[in-house]
């Protein structure tokens, strides 16, 4: 069954969310500080994470990097007071895949983490028909979530993957920070085009040989950017 878990030291926000997550039929898991969500994660193995950052022994921004660092690519949703663009940059820079800010909806919460459910499933009717889709040294696997360059297999967050593969599914076509944020997102977050920068630069250090000089996910100057096959 799909489990989701949340990481809050406040215990009114982890009970609101568990009446939530259990209503739509989700098994729930709950901790209070950074050192038990870890331990917490690798035991429980959740298919959603719900990150506070302002947590105590660890901040919810050093959480997300250590499960990347350690490979994990669970989808990530930051859930916080503090709002600005500051921080929703360093949350996808950390390997987020989305952001809400307190205070939050419940139901729109459990709509985010259903399309995050949603973008997760492999269903190969909601994805190109060809399983596989190669780029020069590159090759992007669409059934399992694996992207290779050179034969080396690249670790990608969730995100990240399926920012890339939607861009190689369109390759020349140029799209827009805000045509990408509503793609891949599924939102308009006026004034975070920001955060499509971040992931771009996060993908490119990953698959490019010199992420300076990108040879795949190039930038088209003040339009957006463009998948180039060869």
């Amino acid at each position: 069954m799909t489990r989701i878990m949340i990481v809050d030291d406040q215990k009114s926000i982890c009970n609101a969310v568990r009446h939530a997550v259990e209503s739509s039929g989700f098994e729930f898991c709950s901790a209070q500080n950074g050192h038990e969500a870890i331990r917490m994660f690798e035991s429980q193995k959740p298919d959603v994470l719900i990150l506070d950052v302002l947590l105590p022994q660890m901040n919810g921004f050093e959480i997300c990097k250590k499960l990347r660092d350690n490979g994990s690519d669970t989808p990530i949703i930051f859930l916080t007071a503090k709002g600005d663009i500051v921080d929703k940059s360093t949350g996808f820079n950390a390997g987020a895949d989305d952001y809400m800010v307190k205070p939050f909806s419940l139901v729109e919460l459990m709509l985010r983490i259903d399309a995050i459910l949603r973008r997760s499933r492999k269903d190969a009717s909601n994805k190109n028909s060809a399983s596989t889709i190669t780029a020069g040294a590159m090759e992007i696997r669409l059934d399992s979530y694996e992207v290779l360059v050179d034969g080396r297999k690249v670790l990608l967050t969730a995100k990240e993957f399926e920012f890339l593969a939607f861009m190689a599914a369109h390759p020349g076509k140029v799209f827009t920070r805000e045509q990408l944020l509503k793609q891949i997102w599924d939102e308009e977050f006026e004034g975070y085009a920001n955060s499509v920068t971040v992931l771009v630069r996060k993908i490119r250090e990953k698959i490019e040989k010199d992420p300076s000089k990108p040879t795949h996910l190039q930038t088209v100057w003040r339009v957006g950017y463009k998948f180039v096959s060869d």
